[in-house]
């Protein structure tokens, strides 16, 4: 299917011809047409599906075609800065043939260029729940206009702890409008808001949440915590590394991790919650231009990073949450293109090893022979894992001991019950 078969009309069929965009992703294809339609929408993808093309190109397309009141009539809730100038860069790419207005507010910085924005008229709005819920009580926002509400990475907003301020700005929004919920999982809380934030939605799911891509390319290195960073100097000296997104779990762990890489003549920055909106975005444009070889992140502030052709993804540390694996890699292998994500595991780390194994349904090729492989880590890897069959075999074993247990009491107690009742409902014998 082609974008022209999506009955796209001309300006927007233009600006896609010129990024380059010739056929929609599955989630595209499914979801633009049930947006034209006007139905409510329950997205489930994960990130790289091209979800944010999938809702901003039929909300410019009805804008364009029918909207002629002033007032905010689309409004698109994301959890991070990095994601909603990411989304508001689309909606320019998108829409630069529309005539358009919009703007992205959030918070870490000055507000009065976002509030001079707002003053001058825009039809559409990106935020971050705190800087918008901040400029609605401060009168400079008034969502009585709306006819479009998107909430963008429902999951992520549920982690970062933003569900009461989302429960609170749904309060503000008008009763007539049509709603977009995208979430990449469905714990049962998020599946309680879109429920009540939903009408009659038709719902589309692309790649479960399981899923890792087939065109990245997974490899394992077992070893341990103190080699992990040399191990990462080596692998990073093939110069066909072109950029590489390195994820740690820690902010301590990505500065200092930065800092060891810039001694070594890589060009490195980290990114996270503590850096300054400035920083943060200096070294995500210097990325995506290819000018920064390396970036090193936590997960939160990695949504929000999309990087054309980004080669490499490294887990420098697993994640404890296999989910946030599949999120990981899916930075790389985009668009068709080939990717590489290359993960590192010590020896406390096999538990979350085997719980991504599980989740992908895949056992991840390991890399045995590298400069940082010692008898000693390849026995302590072996220990463990084996440490951990003896384990779950216990308590198997132990599960099953107390069942039987448990039915053969039961089973004991009915006895006695009946012996009772047996007892009671015999006559006995009188003398006579």
């Amino acid at each position: 299917m082609t974008f022209e078969q999506l009955n796209l009309i001309e300006p927007i069929l233009k600006a896609l011809q010129q990024e380059g965009y010739t056929s929609p992703t599955p989630i595209q294809e499914q979801s633009i047409p049930i947006l034209l339609q006007g139905n409510d929408l329950l997205g489930c993808a994960q990130t790289g599906t091209g979800k944010t093309a999938a809702f901003s190109i039929p909300i410019l397309q009805k804008l364009y075609k029918t909207d002629n009141r002033k007032g905010i009539k689309a409004l698109i809730i994301t959890p991070t800065r990095e994601l909603a100038i990411q989304i508001g860069e689309s909606f320019t790419a998108y829409g630069k043939y529309t005539d358009l207005r919009h703007v992205v507010i959030f918070g870490g910085v000055g507000q009065k260029p976002q509030t001079d924005a707002l003053n001058a008229g825009v039809q559409i709005l990106i935020a971050t729940p705190g800087r918008l819920i901040d400029l609605i009580s401060q009168g400079f926002i008034s969502l009585k206009t709306l006819d479009f509400f998107v909430l963008d990475e429902a999951d992520r907003m549920l982690d970062m702890g933003f569900i009461h301020d989302i429960k609170r700005i749904i309060k503000l929004l008008p009763a007539r409008r049509q709603t977009l919920f995208f979430s990449a999982t469905m714990p049962p809380e998020i599946e309680k808001l879109a429920n009540s934030m939903l009408s009659s939605p038709k719902k589309v799911e692309v790649t479960p949440r399981s899923s890792t891509v087939d065109t990245i390319s997974q490899y394992l290195y077992f070893v341990e915590k103190s080699e992990k960073t040399d191990l990462l100097i080596h692998l990073l000296s093939d110069k066909t590394i072109e950029s590489a997104l390195v994820f740690t779990r820690t902010k301590h762990g990505a500065d200092k991790l930065s800092r060891t890489l810039k001694k070594t003549g890589i060009t490195a920055e980290a990114i996270h919650g503590n850096k300054s909106q400035n920083a943060r975005q200096r070294a995500l444009t210097d990325f995506k231009s290819h000018t920064l070889r390396v970036l090193i992140a936590t997960d939160i502030a990695a949504r929000g990073i999309d990087v054309d052709q980004l080669s490499h993804v490294f887990n420098y540390e697993l994640p404890n949450v296999p989910e946030t694996y599949v999120h990981r890699i899916g930075r790389t292998g985009r668009a068709g293109h080939e990717g590489v994500a290359i993960s590192f595991c010590e020896s406390d780390e096999l538990p979350y090893l085997k719980d991504i194994q599980k989740l992908i349904s895949k056992t991840i090729p390991v890399v045995k022979e590298h400069p940082f492989v010692t008898s000693e880590s390849l026995k302590s890897q072996e220990k463990k894992t084996e440490e951990l069959k003896i384990k779950a075999k216990e308590n198997k074993v132990y599960r099953g001991n107390r069942a039987n247990g448990d039915f053969w009491r039961r089973k004991q107690q009915t006895q006695q019950g009946d012996n009772k009742q047996n007892s009671r409902n015999t006559p006995k014998n009188t003398a006579k």
